[in-house]
């Protein structure tokens, strides 16, 4: 008997004061439209521009701007700081809130670092400094993908067999990857590759295959990239990334798509998720316990903004029943080994032993 489906957390947790760094579109219309539907207390933000900060605030109702997000840091009423900037810049971020004994907990923005070595600093120094540090791999909190991990933990799909992820979908590319050496596998595949993890744990290798894309416009090399992983048990799973899905503009109409799909010895499960159309991500599935006959759930809430509650609400119930969060920043270091590997195997032409990673 299959169960009844949880598409959605439920709020264990509540209580803490956040503190909001970043004013862009991430944190904006998703971070605080999710907070402000859970009923959480957003207590200040702040942003490089204190102007788009204040607009913000006043959409959201938030009571304190600060200039700068140093002095939101500083903040003594503070107790979770959430972060929406940069991975170059962020772990400055971290480092001065791993000094204030009024905060808590941290929730930082994947990619964590610009590098796995800086990753692992950054998680060693939140151990020391016995602050809770969590990563906001977002999508373990998309509906869909969290029906498909109940039906895999469950055993209703039986062994896994084969696993795919594919995006074809055009994000609104933040102005700041232009400047840095990588793009898609780090900060779109980063998605993919942590959820694959979360859904059948650790691969032991990577093949990466990667090429320029001439539809983006700034200078690149992993454009388009395809993943494929292999786990001890032998199942394979694909990532693919095709973040500009095929000619695009005001002459064509848009076929962007996320999709997904699982194969086991007992049943198939294949999905969508609903970014960035606006509309609830998919599963359906077909199951020795559903006779074989398809299943297909259905639910009101979108990956944007609702499953945002989840990543905020695994943090705080974390540090208010002196659990450790649901993601932690131990086991976001694993992903960026993964994304580490994939460069090393696009770079190298070869598939790499994840093994090469340890530490």
């Amino acid at each position: 008997m299959i169960r009844s489906p949880e598409p959605d957390v439920s709020v264990r947790s509540r209580e803490f004061r956040i503190g909001c760094i970043g004013a862009g579109m991430i944190m904006s219309e998703v971070h605080l439209e999710a907070y402000r539907l859970a009923g959480f207390t957003v207590a200040a933000i702040a942003s490089r521009t204190p102007a788009h900060a204040s607009q913000v605030a006043q959409r959201y109702g938030i009571p304190v701007v600060h200039d700068t997000p140093e002095a939101l840091i500083d903040d003594p009423s503070i107790e979770v700081l959430d972060i929406a900037f940069p991975p170059d810049v962020q772990p400055a971020l971290i480092r001065r809130a791993l000094t204030q004994p009024h905060i808590k907990g941290i929730l930082a923005q994947k990619p964590l670092a610009l590098s796995l070595d800086e990753a692992r600093r950054l998680r060693d120094e939140a151990a020391a400094a016995g602050t809770v540090l969590s990563v906001n791999q977002n999508m373990r909190y998309d509906q869909s993908i969290r029906v498909l991990k109940q039906l895999l933990d469950d055993g209703d799909l039986g062994e896994p067999v084969f696993a795919s992820i594919d995006m074809r979908a055009i994000p609104h590319w933040q102005a700041f990857l232009a400047e840095y050496d990588r793009l898609t596998l780090a900060n779109m595949s980063v998605h993919h590759l942590d959820a694959l993890r979360y859904l059948f744990g650790e691969p032991t290798e990577i093949t990466t295959a990667v090429r320029t894309d001439p539809r983006t416009r700034f200078e690149h090399t992993d454009g388009i990239v395809v993943s494929t992983l292999r786990f001890a048990s032998g199942l394979l799973a694909l990532s693919l990334e095709d973040v500009w899905s095929g000619p695009h503009g005001d002459s064509f109409e848009p076929d962007d798509s996320i999709t997904w799909r699982v194969e086991g010895t007992a049943g198939v499960a294949t999905g969508t998720v609903g970014w960035p159309a606006g509309v609830p991500s998919t599963i359906r599935y077909s199951t020795a316990a559903t006779d074989g006959a398809w299943v297909a759930p259905t639910w009101r809430t979108h990956w944007f903004p609702h499953a945002f509650i989840g990543v905020m609400e695994q943090l705080q119930y974390a540090l208010s029943s002196g659990t450790e969060p649901a993601l932690t920043v131990a086991d976001n270091v694993k992903t960026m080994a993964l994304v580490e590997a994939g460069y090393r195997s696009a770079a190298e032409r070869r598939t790499v032993a994840l093994e090469e990673f340890a530490e």
